[in-house]
């Protein structure tokens, strides 16, 4: 096969999707009556891209935990997406850009910036994702923040 005929085979190839998940930290969230899923694996000729879906303080069982306490419903939110991520294999070295919805920019940015700055230095994030905070109204009154992520990698596999 030539390089013409490879970079043919290689635009045509099928995009590989499937649902992600992690049922020790997240439930679906069909079980409470949301129809999405929690992040969406797309394996793209070696290079692997997860969106993961906005993620917030819920728990195993679907309830929102930390009810009040914005720094605590962050903290629980960065917990769930590193779990999601480990699910695939990533970590947030591979996060390339985040969204984050904030019940109340003007009273919560500042506890969001803060714990953010010590989430990415306890990683050892360099260089940083890419982000935006947004002010929004989230699916429960009683969830603070809210956040979703892309991440891109590729992993080498052992020669056979």
């Amino acid at each position: 096969m030539n390089v013409q005929e490879l970079l043919a085979e290689l635009a045509t190839a099928p995009v590989v999707k499937r649902a992600m998940t992690n049922h020790s930290t997240l439930n679906e969230a069909y079980e409470y009556g949301s129809a999405f899923s929690r992040g969406m694996r797309i394996d793209l000729n070696g290079l692997t891209i997860l969106l993961i879906s906005g993620t917030a303080s819920i728990d195993e069982d679907g309830r929102t935990v930390h009810v009040g306490d914005f720094r605590a419903q962050l903290r629980r939110t960065y917990a769930n997406i590193s779990k999601l991520l480990e699910s695939e294999g990533a970590t947030w070295h591979d996060i390339v850009r985040t969204t984050c919805y904030l019940r109340d920019i003007e009273r919560d940015y500042q506890a969001f910036n803060e714990e953010r700055t010590a989430f990415f230095k306890e990683q050892g994030l360099d260089p940083l994702p890419a982000s935006t905070g947004i002010q929004a109204i989230l699916c429960r009154p009683d969830l603070l923040i809210e956040i979703e992520a892309i991440a891109m990698f590729r992993r080498e596999t052992p020669e056979e």
